[in-house]
C-alpha cells in the first residue's frame, strides 16, 4: 500500500476514525494490527521477515539494559547489529556483490561464478533496519529505556507511516507517544490534512509528471544530446527531491 494510492485513501481515515473512538487502552493494537495490513498489503509472507529483526533487537535492547558489565553490552549491540544488518545484506546486497564477484573473476579469465538467488527486496527493508537499530544503539547509550512491552515495541519499529520509506526516528521521541491518550483535536487534525495534501501534490504533481520526461531520457540515453541529458538531470533532482520530501509530509 501506498500514500497516493485509493486504497489508502480508504485506509488512513478509517484507522484514524476507529483509533479515536476506541479506549486508549487498546489503541496501541489497532495501530500494530494496522501497521501489519498496511505492510502485507505488498508481499504478506515478508512480515516474517520483519518479525526476525523486531524479536532480535527487542531482547538485544533488554539484554544490554539488564548488564552491568560493559564489555557483554558492547558484545550483545554488536551481536545486534551484524543479526540486524546480515537481514539487509541478504536481501539488498547479497546479489549485487554475487554479480560483482562473478565480473571480476571473469576479467581475470576464471570461469567459476557463484549463483544469484531469486528473491524480490521487502518493501522499506532499510528504513525499518535502521529504525530498529537506532533503538538497540540508545539503549546502548542510555538515551532510552529497554521496552518491556513487546506490542509497544513492535508498534515502534513497524508504525505504518514511516515504514515504508521512513523518516527513520529516535525510540525517545516516538514511543511514549503509543503509551499517552490522544484527544481528537480539529485544528491538528485540519492542519495534518493540509501538511498530507501538500505532500501529496509534492509527490503526484511534481515528482511523478517529471519521472516521465526524466525516464524517457534515460531509457535511451544515446539518443539525446547534452542539452536533453542536462535537463533530464536537473528534472531527476527536482524528482528525488519532491518524491522523499511529499512522502515525509504525508508520514509526518
Amino acid at each position: 500500500m501506498i500514500f497516493n494510492s485509493l486504497s489508502f485513501a480508504v485506509f488512513f481515515p478509517l484507522v484514524t476514525f476507529i483509533y479515536f473512538i476506541i479506549p486508549h487502552t487498546y489503541r496501541w493494537s489497532l495501530l500494530l494490527i494496522s501497521s501489519c495490513v498496511f505492510y502485507m498489503w505488498f508481499i504478506p509472507k515478508y512480515i516474517f521477515i520483519l518479525g526476525i529483526t523486531i524479536v532480535i533487537d527487542y531482547a538485544a535492547g533488554i539484554l544490554i539494559e539488564r548488564s552491568q558489565n560493559k564489555s557483554k553490552k558492547k558484545i550483545i549491540l554488536f551481536l545486534s547489529i551484524v543479526s540486524t544488518l546480515a537481514v539487509l545484506f541478504i536481501f539488498k546486497y547479497y546479489n549485487f556483490f554475487i554479480l560483482n564477484y562473478n565480473f571480476i573473476n571473469q576479467v581475470f579469465g576464471s570461469h567459476y561464478s557463484l549463483d544469484l538467488i531469486n528473491i524480490i527486496l521487502p518493501v522499506g527493508l532499510s528504513f525499518h533496519t535502521f529504525q530498529s537499530l537506532s533503538y538497540v544503539i540508545e539503549v546502548y547509550r542510555g538515551n532510552q529505556k529497554a521496552v518491556s512491552h513487546f506490542g509497544i515495541y513492535s508498534l515502534y519499529v513497524m508504525f505504518y507511516p514511516q515504514l515504508v520509506a521512513g523518516p527513520i526516528e529516535r525510540p525517545q521521541n516516538l514511543l511514549h507517544q503509543f503509551t499517552e491518550y490522544h484527544s481528537f483535536d480539529y485544528k491538528r487534525v485540519t492542519e495534518g490534512l493540509t501538511l498530507m495534501a501538500w505532500g501529496l501534490f509534492k509527490k503526484v504533481v511534481i515528482a511523478d509528471r517529471l519521472a516521465v520526461i526524466v525516464n524517457l531520457v534515460y531509457d535511451i540515453p544515446y539518443a539525446h544530446k547534452g542539452v536533453v541529458l542536462s535537463i533530464a538531470t536537473i528534472f531527476f533532482a527536482f524528482q528525488i527531491y519532491c518524491d522523499f520530501s511529499g512522502y515525509s509530509d504525508i508520514a509526518l
